[in-house]
């Protein structure tokens, strides 16, 4: 399985591939559940580059590291998925 940090690379970098939907579904430790968002969304974080950060609707901004990245879907399609390790995600 390709890492995650080479996928969001090339859909950062590879516009041709970037052309697509992608949505990134992460998982919250808080709720205890994968979330969804829409890459577009996404703010990369520069000081940082193996975290992202999302502001939810409420405002809340939230900063996520690629370990939490639980799928990646492109047009519909899951194209990557990571399961957890034992019982906890």
């Amino acid at each position: 399985m390709r890492p995650i940090h080479e996928l969001l690379a090339r859909i950062r970098w590879d516009a041709e591939f970037a052309r697509s939907r992608f949505v990134i579904g992460y998982w919250d430790r808080v709720l205890g559940q994968v979330l969804h968002a829409d890459l577009r969304e996404i703010a990369w974080d520069a000081d940082s580059p193996s975290m992202f950060h999302l502001t939810d609707e409420d405002g809340v901004d939230h900063s996520i590291p690629f370990h939490r990245v639980r799928e990646v879907w492109r047009d519909g399609t899951l194209i990557w998925e990571r399961h957890p390790v034992g019982d906890t995600p």
